[in-house]
């Protein structure tokens, strides 16, 4: 397959034409931002015009930055958990109680990790400190990657106006920000959810403040978590206690309470005291009027019927069966329900989309309703609609598979891990099922992704997920669109630092499954090296573009667009290594070619006659800069006036 279009950026555009001395020749070069084949490469950042910073309206008190989770329905207070908590925060000689009441908590000094495995309610007990705060600053970050971490602190340095933050470069703007909090009187309370990478998070912590709290979630069992004044505290399953209180405040705030008996002890118990799993099981006595006497019976020959479905060593988080097996339960049900046949294939899409959330608008896209309509449990398959494939999503909720606010937008679905990963363990052909999420996403991704917009992050975070736990089977025959398209996302946006992790590891992937020589893993290596030039790397870049040149001359052919593409790419390092004469050589054969291969009035070609005049211009001879420059805006406009 072809993957160019999704490929480094556009060879150097009007990324080359950045002094000002000529107002024709800046006008020409920005005129002409073009492609020249073969890899997609976005503007250099050397031509890019910023609009001056807008003036920032003040701040109006308090500020929520991020999308708390909502509280579970029949929420369970946990007060020994949250006493452990206070108490942990009063402990510390660093540690300042600002308010303690017994339905509120205000931030003070200090850092917390809640450690605990999926399901047990970590989230939901950072989510009640988050909401019940009278901090001048809340901040819900996605802590399960470093990408997520810098955009969110970019994006409250924003939002509060935080002097230096210009919204160009996300990473500097996360950087002023931790500034802010070294220094301001604001109180702050910023809640780090699913900590996954501690190593990397560490340059990202905020800071121990008198005014500001950091409360941490994470899987994790790492002693670097309990280091520079953070301390642990482990979340447990439900007590007893609350197991049964909630089994009886959600029968009784959904209208069932007449189906909570004697058997509710010994339900909860079945079922591990697991929140998830109290969960499922409610939601399914509700829809099937089941007490929990027969639901305590139907889940003890369940376990026998799927005692295979989830053994005790492919448990990593050791939960055992209770889990799957009221999983699958709900299933069942939800399968037969309207729309029949669809909640166990739109379960297997769900399940391998980012847990944090998904916009819903993927279940519109015809890659999902494409495989919903071959994959329709029980009969022939039949076509299914837009409306169908949305109200299948909708079923999942109905059951507690997956939850649905419309309001939260690019990441309105979201579906548990443990849900996830117990649907797909049941999965009969999860290359199909990844490919057609990949499909899907690609979908939806826009056009422009120059910004880290929240629609934006929630695909490149999708795109993570589904490449996890993909493996290999996005790399069949070739590498998925999607996952190129996901790397020029992150140099588009400027997110340097984790393009050149993103496209390193695409480059191992590619060299690793398709060969050295495949046309994907030169495209890896070519964004990898657009990656280096990004982040001042240049020494590094030049090599590997000079590799990928002379592959592509060899393998392709000298006049190959991806060939003309690798000589463009490489005389903006050269540029940016000072080597005007060496760009200049590069492009004026890039020129020749182009104008020969493609026509002198190509978009391509008037691209590559921009380039050469800027560098003509940096070498100092002005005279045939000039000339160039002319030309291409005189063509420029002619091509672009009505015929």
């Amino acid at each position: 397959m072809t993957t160019s279009e999704y490929s480094p950026h556009k060879p150097p555009n009007a990324a080359i034409v950045t002094d000002s001395g000529n107002a024709s020749a800046d006008r020409a070069g920005v005129a002409n931002a073009g492609i020249i084949n073969g890899d997609v490469r976005p503007e250099h950042h050397e031509h890019h015009h910023y609009p001056a910073p807008r003036a920032v309206p003040a701040p109006v008190w308090p500020v929520l930055v991020g999308q708390i989770p909502e509280l579970a329905s029949a929420f369970q207070a946990r007060r020994g958990l949250r006493d452990q908590i206070l108490a942990a925060r009063q402990r510390g000689d660093d540690v300042v109680l600002t308010q303690r009441d017994a339905a509120r908590a205000g931030p003070d000094l200090g850092t917390r990790v809640l450690a605990g495995g999926g399901g047990v309610g970590k989230s939901q007990l950072a989510a009640w400190f988050a909401k019940h705060t009278d901090a001048d600053l809340v901040m819900w970050v996605n802590a399960s990657s470093l990408e997520q971490v810098i955009t969110t602190y970019a994006r409250a340095a924003a939002r509060i106006g935080v002097p230096g933050a210009d919204g160009v470069d996300p990473a500097s703007d996360a950087k002023v920000l931790r500034e802010w909090l070294h220094t301001t009187d604001r109180s702050w309370l910023i809640v780090l959810d699913d900590v996954t990478d501690p190593a990397r998070l560490a340059e990202w912590w905020p800071p121990h403040r008198p005014t500001g709290w950091t409360l941490a979630t994470t899987r994790l069992r790492d002693a670097t978590l309990t280091s520079s004044g953070r301390r642990k505290i482990d979340v447990d399953v439900y007590t007893p206690g609350e197991s049964v209180a909630y089994l009886s405040d959600r029968l009784t705030e959904e209208g069932y309470a007449h189906l909570f008996d004697d058997q509710a002890t010994a339900l909860a118990a079945a079922l591990g005291h697991l929140p998830l799993a109290l969960s499922h099981a409610t939601a399914y006595m509700i829809d099937q009027e089941e007490r929990c006497a027969a639901y305590l019976a139907r889940y003890t020959s369940g376990e026998e019927r799927l005692a295979e479905l989830m053994p005790a060593s492919a448990d990593p988080d050791a939960y055992g069966r209770p889990v799957a097996v009221t999983l699958l339960l709900a299933l069942d049900a939800a399968d037969a329900s309207e729309p029949a046949g669809l909640a166990r294939p739109a379960l297997a899409l769900a399940a391998v989309c980012d847990p944090d959330g998904h916009p819903d608008t993927l279940w519109a896209t015809t890659a999902v309703t494409g495989y919903l309509s071959e994959h329709r449990t029980g009969g022939a398959a039949q076509p299914v609609t837009a409306d169908q494939a949305y109200k299948a999503m909708r079923l999942l909720r109905r059951y507690s598979l997956l939850t649905h606010t419309r309001t939260d937008g690019a990441r309105a679905v979201r579906i548990h891990a443990l849900t996830a990963r117990a649907a797909r363990e049941t999965s009969t052909d999860q290359a199909t099922v990844v490919r057609a999420v990949a499909d899907a996403l690609l979908q939806l991704w826009p056009d422009n992704d120059h910004t880290p917009t929240d629609p934006v992050v929630a695909l490149r975070a999708n795109t993570t997920t589904l490449a996890g736990i993909a493996g290999d089977l996005l790399w069949r025959p070739d590498g998925h669109p999607l996952l190129y398209r996901a790397g020029i996302s992150l140099l588009n946006a400027g997110l340097h630092t984790p393009a050149v992790t993103y496209w390193h590891h695409m480059a191992s992937q590619a060299q690793r499954l398709l060969g050295d020589e495949h046309p994907d893993t030169l495209t890896s290596r070519a964004n990898l090296a657009t990656s280096y030039r990004q982040a001042g790397r240049t020494n590094d870049a030049i090599p590997l573009e000079e590799r990928v040149l002379a592959d592509r001359v060899r393998l392709l052919g000298d006049e190959h667009p991806n060939t003309l593409t690798s000589r463009a790419n490489l005389a903006t390092s050269y540029w940016q290594a000072g080597r005007t004469n060496d760009a200049t050589t590069l492009l004026e054969k890039v020129l020749t070619d182009s104008e020969r291969l493609l026509g002198d009035e190509h978009p391509d070609t008037l691209t590559s006659r921009a380039n050469l005049a800027t560098s003509y211009r940096r070498a100092g001879r002005t005279n045939d800069a000039t000339t160039l420059l002319e030309k291409v805006l005189t063509d420029s406009e002619r091509l672009r006036s009505p015929s």
